[in-house]
Formats: C-alpha cells, structure tokens, sequence
C-alpha cells in the first residue's frame, strides 16, 4: 500500500495503467505539435507551390502536396491546433450547459427537474447528425458554428451524469449541515456537490472528447464545418476525395492524423475511467 497524499497515489497507479500512459502520451504529443506548429512545419499551411501540384510524398515534401500545390505535412500538423480547439472549446460548452443544468435538476427536483428534463429527452431523442445539421443551418457555416452545433446536442449526458450524481449526494449529513448553517442554494451546489462531482465529469470529459472532434469533422467533411484555405482535417478527407485515385496520400495522412488523435482521446478516457471508477475498470 502506497502511503502520501492522494495525489501521489493516483501518479503510482497511473504509472502501472498502460491505457492512461498510452493516452496521455499520444495526446501530449499531440499539443506539442499545435503549440510548436509554425517551429515545426516545413512551411506556412497556405504556401502554394504551384509548380509542385500532386506531388507525391518524397524527401521535399514528406507527405506530396495537394492541388495548389501546398505542403500536406504542413497542413496536418497545423490542423492539429483546429482539432484541439474543438475539443477545448467543444468540452467548454457541453460541461457549461450539462453542469448548469444537471445541478439544477439534481438539487430542486420537482417542477425544475421535470422542465429541464424534457427538454434534456426531448434532445436526447433526436439524432445527433440530424439535430447538429438543423443547428448548423441557422447559424451559419464556420467552425465556431459546428461547435456550437455539437455542443448543443451533446450536453444532455453531462447533464444527466451530474443530476444522478446531485440527487445521490444532496441527502447526505455534510449537505445538511451547510444548510443548518445558512448555506444559499448556489453555494451549496458550487462549493459542496459539484467538487464531488469533479471525478466522473474527468471520465466523461475524457470518454466524450472523441465524439465531440469526429461529429465536427463530419460537419466540415459535409462542407458546413471548417472553410478553405482552413487546414482543418475533416475539409482536407473532403478535398482529399475528390482526387482519391490520383492523389491518395491527400486523404490517408490528414485521416491517420484524426485517427491517432481520437485514439488517444478513446485510450486516455479508458485510463481514467480505471483510474477514477475502479468499478467500472474495464477488462
């Protein structure tokens, strides 16, 4: 048994959890290249060589060049920042909205758990694509709108995660002394439940990271998400498959990219969850 703050227990156990290790490195590397692109990148993701359209990947150009003849390496490595954005701001507005209101729900219960409720179920019920592209369609084309699009329809788990969590813990003696003691009800949620809370919203944060940054991808694939000269990797698999028989490599480097990525994302969460919910440890 491992003596010392709890802190120092979890670096031991994360130490011996290969899915946590291999998460947080892959992500790590991952924002190391979105901190350092312009040091990194060969050259600026909108350089047009136009001399050197279709190139195929060679010591000049490692990963070819498109068909205004830019620097796919370039481009991925600076999409990175784009993926990072969505997931940083993605997370932000889900956790915002899914707290808010989960909290809300969990502690007043009764008419303010049934309004919020429904309109939760009345979300939960409609296919996310579907939702998103209606939400998308009012707002406008553009990342920041396909973000906001997403996050609209995915913070219905984050509110329900916090309104189960709320109403287990709202009963308990601590609870109830805060209150004896003159408490108002947005301290007892911010300052009492929600730092109890804190653990399973890490897991779901980790767990749901991967859906926020493919369902925006899928938006800029659609064409509705990211616009050109945007490095974005979901706009660049869409151009990319326009020249899928002439110039493969536009659509394989910008979809391993998203792919090691979103991996990463999955294999953090996995450890975390082992970490955090040893009940749930999977196996």
């Amino acid at each position: 048994m491992i003596s010392g703050s709890p802190f120092r227990e979890f670096l031991y156990s994360a130490k011996r959890n290969f899915n946590f290790c291999a998460g947080a490195f892959i992500i790590l590397t991952v924002i190391i290249v979105a901190c350092f692109a312009p040091y990194i990148a060969p050259h600026n993701f909108e350089d047009a060589f136009r001399q050197d359209r279709f190139q195929p990947p060679s010591s000049n150009y490692l990963f070819g060049t498109d068909d205004f003849g830019r620097d796919m390496l370039s481009r991925v490595i600076y999409g990175s920042r784009i993926t990072l954005q969505i997931a940083l701001l993605g997370t932000a507005i889900q956790l915002f909205l899914g707290v808010t209101i989960g909290l809300l729900s969990g502690y007043f219960g009764g008419f303010v758990d049934k309004i919020l409720m429904f309109f939760a179920d009345l979300t939960w019920c409609i296919p996310g694509m579907i939702l998103a592209l209606a939400v998308v369609t009012l707002l406008g084309k553009g990342l920041h709108n396909t973000i906001i699009a997403i996050s609209l329809v995915n913070w219905t788990q984050y509110a329900r995660i916090v309104r189960a969590k709320t109403l287990s813990i709202k009963s308990q003696a601590f609870i109830e002394t805060g209150i004896a003691f003159g408490e108002k009800a947005p301290a007892i949620m911010f300052r009492y439940i929600l730092p109890n809370i804190v653990p399973a919203l890490i897991v779901m944060i980790s767990l749901q990271l991967p859906s926020t940054v493919m369902s925006t991808t899928a938006l800029s694939f659609l064409g509705l998400g990211s616009q050109p000269p945007s490095p974005d990797w979901g706009l660049a698999l869409s151009n990319g498959m326009r020249y899928i028989n002439r110039a493969p490599w536009l659509s394989i480097f910008p979809g391993l990219a998203l792919v090691y990525t979103v991996y990463g994302f999955n294999m953090l969460g996995e450890g975390l969850r082992d970490l955090l919910d040893p009940r749930m440890k999977s196996q």
